[in-house]
């Protein structure tokens, strides 16, 4: 089973002005959008792909048909008319998808407060929660997730203009604090519904996505909790484990891949955490990560509306007997 992460970066309609200072896509620029998705789809052929920053269902049922490639599942939960306000996580799936729903409230012991903006008490762009079956009859949940960006959160008046004076380092600052409050929040409120998933064994786990940060940052950790095995062996029982460490396929294993290029700084944003089943050393084991390939090929092309500013991340995961 190959999953693979494809933040999308906008995928709209022609025309949507998905952002107030942003301009739609011409239609000649859509086209081109659409061709080049399709292609990556046609390259990776995952089972499953997760798709970040999609606004429009339409647009990536689109991506998928120029693909080649046959999916029964191809939804966009919240863009089925459009999204508003932020882009919404895609699922294109081969595997059954038995049931689906969006997560976006907090529970109400995550809710935090965030300076000057008040209580947080929901995702920004909600949680993608899908189980799946198999060809075989195997069974996986699957969390889909795009946490708060690292970009700055300024604040603005109701129709949108600046409060502060974005150029102030000061300001700067206090900005990037509550982006990075927000990011902490969500990967909290998530971790509980990872604890809740994982707990028991009930189905092998996969949480998959844009973290906005990297593995072994605070906020990724949060979510996963894998340090904590370190001196808790129980803490298996509800931690993930990064797909890159676990992968067993000989001689793959090399320096971190990344995913993203901030101001010429490489980073892994794009992630597949696992749950304990498909740690090959685990007595609960199902299965194992043989995989992880990166696609960032195109990152160094220069910026281009037709191409996504995120490498692609695409993992093998093989159940014992399939």
């Amino acid at each position: 089973m190959w999953v693979a992460v494809a933040n999308l970066q906008n995928l709209a309609l022609p025309g949507r002005r998905y952002y107030p200072n942003q301009d739609g896509y011409s239609e000649a620029a859509y086209r081109r959008k659409v061709a080049w998705v399709g292609q990556q789809f046609h390259r990776l052929s995952a089972d499953v792909l997760l798709c970040p920053e999609v606004w429009d269902e339409q647009a990536l049922r689109e991506a998928v048909a120029a693909s080649k490639l046959r999916y029964p599942t191809v939804v966009v939960p919240g863009a089925e008319a459009g999204a508003q306000g932020t882009p919404r996580l895609g699922l294109v799936s081969r595997w059954q998808v038995e049931r689906l729903q969006t997560l976006s409230d907090f529970d109400p012991a995550d809710q935090v407060p965030v300076p000057e903006l008040g209580l947080q008490t929901r995702f920004e762009r909600p949680v993608l929660m899908a189980e799946l079956r198999g060809p075989q009859d195997q069974e996986l949940t699957l969390l889909g997730v795009h946490l708060k960006s690292k970009r700055p959160k300024f604040l603005l008046d109701a129709e949108g203009n600046p409060l502060e004076d974005r150029d102030d380092p000061s300001v700067q600052a206090r900005a990037t604090l509550r982006s990075l409050l927000m990011r902490a929040a969500e990967a909290a409120a998530l971790r509980r519904f990872v604890v809740t998933l994982a707990r028991g064994r009930q189905r092998p786990l996969v949480v998959a996505g844009d973290f906005n940060d990297g593995p072994l940052s605070v906020t990724s950790q949060l979510v996963a909790a894998t340090q904590a095995v370190a001196y808790d062996r129980e803490a298996r029982d509800t931690a993930l484990f990064h797909a890159v460490d676990l992968q067993t396929e000989p001689g793959l294993r090399h320096d971190r891949p990344y995913s993203h290029v901030h101001q010429g700084w490489p980073e892994l944003l794009d992630q597949v955490w696992v749950s304990e089943e498909f740690d090959p050393r685990s007595r609960f084991a199902v299965g194992e990560v043989r995989r992880v390939e990166v696609f960032n090929d195109h990152l160094l092309e220069g910026r281009d509306g037709s191409r996504s500013d995120h490498g692609f991340l695409r993992v093998l995961l093989q159940f014992r007997g399939a």
